[in-house]
């Protein structure tokens, strides 16, 4: 988590990959690029996948994330309740290896006093309302997910109205798979509020395959992209500096 940034792939899907990479093995590998992989499975009600729930909990565990399955209806709450958890799970691990650099490599959170554990929680609680976020939601819309298209619309609004709240930066971006023309398609490039969500869902079309590995792969890259973007504004500072700006 460099300079306050702290990355998120969020993952709603209700089926199993049957195209291309391994999903878990690009959740390992997102994992390893400093960004942490969430997956929400949502199941049909009273049907539940047990090698869809299976794949969902892999994933999120490659990944370093947290995994969720829920029936549509109870999706929105889902939604914020995982992106808060991760956030916090991925904070608690930074001021872990923070308190293992000052105290000693055998350290834990859970082992220091009640009073110190509250003062660390506090200072947690704190970056997760100011660091900023970037949220990278990852939607499947293969055949199945059809139906529940309106409901992760609503939850995903729902969610940049819950995140705008906080003091820090926010940026969100979507990825769906598959796409009209491509395995993945970019329908929202990065931007700090989802509005534009009505607009772009009222396009989405559901059918096909379920190319998951590949639609992580892409989501990777994309982190990337915004990797450069902050170097080369960085950059651009430090020269500026140099130069008495």
């Amino acid at each position: 988590m460099k300079k306050g940034h702290l990355n998120q792939i969020l993952l709603l899907t209700d089926g199993c990959s049957n195209r291309g990479e391994d999903p878990q093995a690009m959740a390992a590998f997102a994992k390893e690029q400093g960004i942490t992989v969430n997956v929400i499975g949502i199941m049909d009600e009273h049907e539940m996948d047990q090698e869809a729930m299976k794949e969902v909990e892999g994933i999120a565990l490659a990944g370093g994330g947290v995994h969720q399955v829920v029936y549509a209806s109870q999706l929105s709450q889902t939604v914020q309740m995982v992106t808060k958890k991760a956030m916090t799970q991925t904070l608690q691990g930074v001021v872990n290896s923070e308190l293992k650099q000052i105290l000693g490599k055998h350290t834990e959170m859970d082992e220091l006093p009640p009073d110190k554990r509250g003062e660390v929680m506090e200072v947690v609680d704190e970056l997760g309302e100011t660091v900023h976020l970037h949220v990278l939601v990852l939607v499947d819309t293969s055949a199945s997910m059809n139906p529940k298209l309106p409901t992760v619309k609503e939850a995903l609004i729902d969610l940049s109205i819950s995140l705008n709240s906080r003091i820090g930066e926010n940026e969100f971006a979507m990825l769906i798979f598959p796409g009209k023309k491509q395995e993945v398609e970019l329908v929202l490039d990065w931007t700090p509020k989802f509005e534009s969500l009505s607009s772009i869902f009222s396009k989405l079309s559901a059918g096909g395959i379920t190319p998951t590995g590949p639609a992580i792969r892409e989501a990777i890259q994309h982190f990337n992209k915004i990797g450069s973007r902050r170097r080369m504004l960085e950059d651009d500072e430090k020269h500026f500096d140099e130069f008495g700006g």
